[in-house]
C-alpha cells in the first residue's frame, strides 16, 4: 500500500476510534484553546503593601499555579490540617517568587539583595516602626525567617533553628525582635507508619450529643494521633538581632499573642485526648497568661473538646470564648461567657457577658458589659470608647454598641440586617496608639469616628466611600465617595488631617492601580502603573443587567459579549450562566444591587469569563437569591421554586435583549453553585447542559446542617431530601459535567458526593461525565489540572450547547 494511502487509512482509523470512544482522551492532559490557556497563565499585577506613613511600597510577584507534580509531594492530612512532613509547614501554599521596593515619593524601584534563590516567600509583614520587613522562606526541607532592612534594602536570614509553622507563623515584638515557633526534632525522626497496627481503631460515645459538621482530614487512627503530636509540637522562641532564646517548654501551640505592654503572652495550647470528630482548633486546650520567659502567671481556662458544641447558627459551647488583649490598655485580658447555657432559644434579656482581668491577674474578673444577642467582637478605642458588635446569624441581624470602658455605659448606635448592603457603614478607620496597637481613630475632638466602606453598595452599584460617624447624633456623613464610572476603594488613610488617602482604582478598561489622593486639594496621582494582562479580552463588552423574577424580586448579573459581536448581524448567542445561591430573610435585601460593572475583569481559574472568547454570551454572578416568603418560614423552604424563578428570569431576559438563545443555555457553579446546578437540571428543562464542580448532592451526608441551613436532617428530613439532587438522579437527563478534586478538603463536599451522583445518573441512563482532578483540594491549583478542566468545560459547552438546536438565530457567532 502506498505510504500516503497508508497514512490516510491510519488517520481515518484513529479518528473513527476517537468518535466512538466513551472518553474524550486516553487519560492524558488536554489543552484548551490558546486564548483560554494564555489568559490562565498570564502574569498578573503584583501584590502591594504600603507602610503606615505612605513612604515605601513592597511589591510581590506571586507564583499562582504550581505543577501537579508539586501537589503530588508527600502530605499528611490530619486534624483538619494538610502538612508537608518534610519541612513542618502547610503543604498547600501560594508563594511569592519576587519581592522589590519602591519609594513612593520619587517613584524609584529598589532591588533587594540577599534574597534566597529560588524564592518561596510567604507571610510578609512590616515591623512595628516600619523599618524592616519580615517574611518566611519555605524550602524542601525547612522554613526559615528573613528580615529586609529598609535603609539598606538587604535581606538576611535571622533564625538559627528551622521554624515550625504548621499551627501559626511569627509575630513582631519590636523592630529588632521576633517571636516564632521552631521544630523540636528533625522531620526524619517522625514516627514511621507500621504495616501492622496495634489494633483496630475504635470510637465510642455514651449519651452525649456531638452534632458536628462533616469535617474532612480528621484524625482517623492512633497513628494519626502520634503523627499530629509529633509535627504540631514546637518550641516558642524569642529572637533579638539573631540571638534565639527559648520561651517555656515545647507544646502544641494553637495561638500566642503579645500583650500591648509587651510584658505577657496570652497562650492557648492543645492537649489530649485528640478528637476524631473535629479539627485541631476544636481539641481540648488550656488558655494561660505567661511572662516573656514562658513562665505561667495565670491559668485562665481549661477548655473541653468542641465535639459537644450544640448545632445551630447561634448556639455556642457553654464555655468561655474569644480570649483577647484589650488594645487600649497595657495588659488587660478579656473573654466572653454565654449566659443562656449556649442555647439561643433560652428566653432571657442578655445572652452573653464579657469579662476582663487586669494585670497582675490576682483579683477576680470584672464584668464589662452584656449583650442581648451573641457577642461577635469588640474594637477598642480609648478609655471612653469601644465599639461592641453583636448579632444573630439565624435572623441575619447585626448591631453595633457604643461602650464607655470608664463608666461601663453601653448603648446601641446602629443596627441592620446583615444582608442589607445599602446601610452597611463599613469599618472604623484605625490608628496606632502609644502602645503600638491598632485602635479606633477619633476626629472632631473625639465626637466622631471615620468609617471606611470598601464596597459601598448602592442602587447605582458599588461605590466605596469614606465617611464620618457622629457618636452623638448617630448619623453617617460621607466625606468622599468613588466617582461613578469607576470602582475606587480606600486602602489606607495616610493622614486625615492633611486629607491624604491611599486608594485602589479601576474600571472596565483600566487595570487596578494604586493612587494617593489629596482630598483637600482634590489631587490624585498614581503610584503604580500595572498593565492589562489579558489582551484577549480587548473589545469584549461587559455590562450589568437588571431584571425581575416572577414574584417581583429584582436581580442583576454581569453580561459579557464577544469582541465584535453585533446582535443584528450575528443573532442570538449560546449562553453560559454562572451563579451561586444566597439566602435572605428579606425580599427587599435580596433585591438590592450588588457589585459594580466598573470592575476590571481579573480572571481566576474558576471564572466562566474565559468562554466569551469562544463565542458565548457569559452571564457571570447571575443572582440566585433564596428568600424567606413569610416570618414563619425559612429561605430553604422554597429552594427549588425560587431557583427555578431565578433561572427563568435570567434566560428570558437574555432572550428579550436579543443576545441569548434560550434554546442553547448552560448553567454552572462551584461548590454550593454546583449543588444549585444539579438541582436545576433535576427539576427543570431550561438548560442544554450543566457544569457542576466540587459540589455536595446528597444532603443526608451533611446531616447537621449545610451552608446557612441550621436545621438537622432529623428535624427536617423532607427538606433535606427535596433539596438533594441525588434523590432525583433519575430525572437528570440534561447532560451534566461533574468535576471534583480527589483530595477535596471542604466541609461536606467529599469526592464521594460526585462519585455517587455520577453512578446514580449513569445507572438511570442519563448523560454524564465525571472528571476527578488528581491531588486537588476544594480550590484547584495544579497548572495541568486547570488547563485540562478548562478544556473539559469548553468541549462540553461546544458539544451540548453551541452545537445543539440553534433556535431562530441568524447564524452562529
Amino acid at each position: 500500500m502506498p505510504t500516503k494511502l497508508l497514512r490516510l487509512f491510519i488517520s481515518i482509523y484513529f479518528l473513527s476510534l476517537a468518535m466512538i470512544s466513551k472518553s474524550q482522551s486516553d487519560g492524558s492532559y488536554q489543552m484548551p484553546p490558546k486564548d483560554i490557556a494564555d489568559m490562565l497563565l498570564a502574569k498578573t499585577s503584583p501584590n502591594v503593601s504600603v507602610d503606615d506613613k505612605g513612604e515605601w511600597m513592597v511589591l510581590m510577584d506571586i507564583s499562582t499555579y504550581p505543577s501537579v507534580e508539586e501537589l503530588a509531594r508527600p502530605e499528611l492530612k490530619i486534624a483538619g490540617l494538610r502538612i508537608n512532613p518534610a519541612n513542618y509547614a502547610p503543604s498547600r501554599q501560594n508563594f511569592i517568587n519576587n519581592i522589590y521596593l519602591e519609594n513612593i515619593a520619587n517613584g524609584k524601584e529598589y532591588k533587594i539583595t540577599g534574597l534566597p534563590s529560588p524564592l518561596y516567600a510567604g507571610s510578609v509583614s512590616w515591623s512595628p516602626g516600619d523599618k524592616k520587613i519580615a517574611f518566611t522562606q519555605t524550602s524542601n526541607n525547612q522554613v526559615d525567617l528573613y528580615v529586609i532592612v529598609l535603609a539598606t534594602q538587604k535581606a538576611m536570614k535571622v533564625n538559627k533553628t528551622p521554624l515550625n509553622v504548621i499551627t501559626g507563623s511569627y509575630q513582631w515584638y519590636d523592630d529588632n525582635t521576633l517571636l516564632y515557633r521552631t521544630i523540636v526534632k528533625p522531620a526524619t525522626a517522625a514516627p514511621p507508619k507500621p504495616l501492622m497496627p496495634k489494633g483496630p481503631t475504635t470510637q465510642e460515645n455514651y449519651g452525649k450529643a456531638a452534632p458536628r459538621p462533616t469535617f474532612q482530614d480528621l484524625i482517623k487512627s492512633p497513628y494519626d494521633e502520634e503523627s499530629f503530636e509529633f509535627f504540631a509540637t514546637s518550641q516558642l522562641v524569642k529572637n533579638t538581632n539573631g540571638v534565639e532564646t527559648k520561651m517555656g517548654q515545647p507544646a502544641i501551640y494553637n495561638s500566642t499573642n503579645i500583650s500591648p505592654d509587651k510584658k505577657y503572652l496570652l497562650v492557648r495550647t492543645l492537649k489530649k485526648p485528640f478528637s476524631y470528630a473535629v479539627p485541631a482548633g476544636g481539641f481540648p486546650s488550656n488558655v494561660v497568661i505567661t511572662d516573656m520567659s514562658g513562665r505561667v502567671v495565670k491559668e485562665l481556662a481549661d477548655l473541653p473538646s468542641a465535639e459537644t458544641a450544640p448545632s445551630g447558627n447561634d448556639n455556642v459551647q457553654f464555655v468561655a470564648r474569644d480570649f483577647a488583649w484589650r488594645d487600649d490598655e497595657p495588659s488587660t485580658v478579656t473573654w466572653c461567657m454565654p449566659l443562656d447555657s449556649g442555647l439561643i432559644k433560652n428566653k432571657m434579656e442578655y445572652h452573653d457577658a464579657v469579662y476582663a482581668l487586669f494585670a497582675p491577674f490576682n483579683i477576680e474578673p470584672k464584668e464589662l458589659f452584656k449583650t442581648k444577642m451573641r457577642f461577635r467582637g469588640v474594637t477598642w478605642g480609648n478609655a471612653s470608647l469601644a465599639l461592641v458588635n453583636e448579632g444573630l446569624t439565624g435572623k441575619q441581624q447585626t448591631q453595633t454598641d457604643r461602650y464607655n470602658p470608664s463608666t461601663g455605659e453601653i448603648e446601641k448606635i446602629m443596627e441592620r440586617n446583615t444582608t442589607d448592603a445599602y446601610t452597611n457603614p463599613g469599618f472604623p478607620v484605625m490608628e496606632k496608639n502609644q502602645l503600638g496597637r491598632q485602635v479606633i481613630k477619633l476626629i472632631d475632638n473625639g465626637n466622631k469616628i471615620l468609617m471606611n466602606n470598601a464596597t459601598g453598595s448602592s442602587p447605582k452599584g458599588d461605590l466605596p466611600f469614606l465617611a464620618s460617624f457622629d457618636l452623638t447624633t448617630k448619623k453617617l456623613n460621607i466625606e468622599w465617595r468613588c466617582q461613578e464610572g469607576y470602582f475606587e476603594s480606600v486602602v489606607r488613610v495616610l493622614d486625615i488631617d492633611k486629607g491624604k488617602i491611599l486608594t485602589r482604582r479601576e474600571n472596565e478598561k483600566e487595570v487596578p492601580n494604586y493612587y494617593i489622593r489629596d482630598l483637600k486639594n482634590k489631587d490624585i496621582h498614581a503610584i503604580t502603573s500595572f498593565t492589562n494582562p489579558y489582551p484577549q479580552l480587548d473589545g469584549v463588552s461587559k455590562q450589568k443587567i437588571y431584571y425581575k423574577r416572577a414574584d417581583g424580586v429584582d436581580l442583576t448579573g454581569e453580561l459579557y459579549l464577544p469582541r465584535g459581536y453585533n446582535k443584528e448581524k450575528d443573532g442570538k448567542l449560546p449562553v453560559f450562566i454562572w451563579a451561586y445561591p444566597a439566602e435572605y430573610n428579606s425580599a427587599a435585601d435580596a433585591a438590592q444591587v450588588r457589585g459594580s460593572e466598573h470592575r476590571f475583569t481579573l480572571l481566576s481559574w474558576a471564572s466562566p469569563v474565559f468562554y466569551v472568547t469562544q463565542g458565548y454570551a457569559v452571564l457571570n454572578n447571575a443572582e440566585m437569591p433564596i428568600v424567606a416568603t413569610s416570618k414563619d418560614k425559612k429561605p430553604n423552604d422554597d429552594f427549588i421554586d425560587q431557583l427555578t424563578m431565578n433561572a427563568e428570569a435570567a434566560i428570558n431576559t437574555l432572550d428579550s435583549l436579543g443576545v441569548g438563545d434560550k434554546n442553547r443555555v448552560a448553567v454552572g457553579g462551584h461548590s454550593y453553585g454546583a449543588f444549585m446546578t444539579a438541582n436545576l437540571l433535576a427539576h427543570t428543562k431550561l438548560f442544554k447542559a450543566g457544569i457542576a464542580r466540587s459540589g455536595a448532592y446528597n444532603r443526608s451526608l451533611t446531616p447537621f446542617g449545610f451552608q446557612n441551613e441550621d436545621r438537622t436532617y432529623w428535624e427536617a428530613p423532607e427538606l433535606y431530601n427535596d433539596m438533594s439532587p441525588f434523590m432525583y438522579a433519575d430525572k437528570i437527563k440534561t447532560p451534566i459535567l461533574l468535576i471534583h478534586g480527589d483530595m477535596d478538603d471542604n466541609t461536606g463536599t467529599f469526592p464521594i458526593q460526585s462519585e455517587r451522583l455520577f453512578n446514580a445518573i449513569k445507572g438511570n441512563g442519563g448523560t454524564v461525565k465525571y472528571v476527578s482532578l488528581p491531588y486537588e483540594a476544594h480550590g484547584y491549583r495544579g497548572r495541568e489540572n486547570l488547563l485540562h478542566m478548562l478544556n473539559e468545560q469548553f468541549t462540553w459547552l461546544e458539544k451540548y450547547v453551541k452545537n445543539a438546536g440553534k433556535g431562530d438565530e441568524k447564524k452562529a457567532f
